[in-house]
């Protein structure tokens, strides 16, 4: 048997499942990048915009766009800290709330129809091996000492 890359796969899996969330979303002001933002603070008001990028291994700048558009689009409300003046909390509004069921089947159901066919005990078997590997680029994301643009030093 040919090794084939898993990259390969989680590469392509991925693509798709960004163009099925962007089908679903159609008809709402999200984009198909956007749903995570919603979960996260929806599951976890008050979170930091510095600790929502960590959680989801998105640039500070990239999340702060993002929320910046969520804002405005009524989906969310960035408040200043009164903790720390220089950070920014992000709470979910009644839009979020409103829209998290939906969000919620949609991922339920690209599981079900990427796994039909599947066994409980095979689709145990993906879930924990996935979450093994999601747990080692996690580590390798936390472990980084470095910004991607500074050289790997220092």
């Amino acid at each position: 048997m040919v090794y084939t890359s898993l990259m390969k796969f989680i590469s392509r899996i991925s693509r798709c499942s960004d163009q099925y969330r962007a089908d679903r979303l159609a008809g709402t002001e999200l984009t198909s990048s956007q749903y995570v933002y919603i979960l996260n603070v929806c599951r976890e008001p008050g979170i930091s915009q510095d600790g929502l990028a960590k959680k989801i291994f998105v640039n500070k700048s990239n999340v702060a766009r993002q929320l910046a558009a969520l804002e405005s689009s009524g989906y969310v409300n960035r408040i200043t800290s009164v903790a720390d003046r220089r950070g920014i909390e992000v709470y979910p509004t009644e839009k979020s709330e409103k829209i998290l069921p939906f969000i919620r089947g949609m991922l339920r159901d690209w599981d079900s129809y990427l796994t039909e066919g599947f066994t409980d005990e095979e689709k145990e078997t993906v879930a924990r091996l996935l979450g093994i590997m999601h747990d080692r680029a996690a580590e390798y994301m936390e472990n980084r000492c470095c910004e991607p643009d500074s050289g790997g030093k220092a």
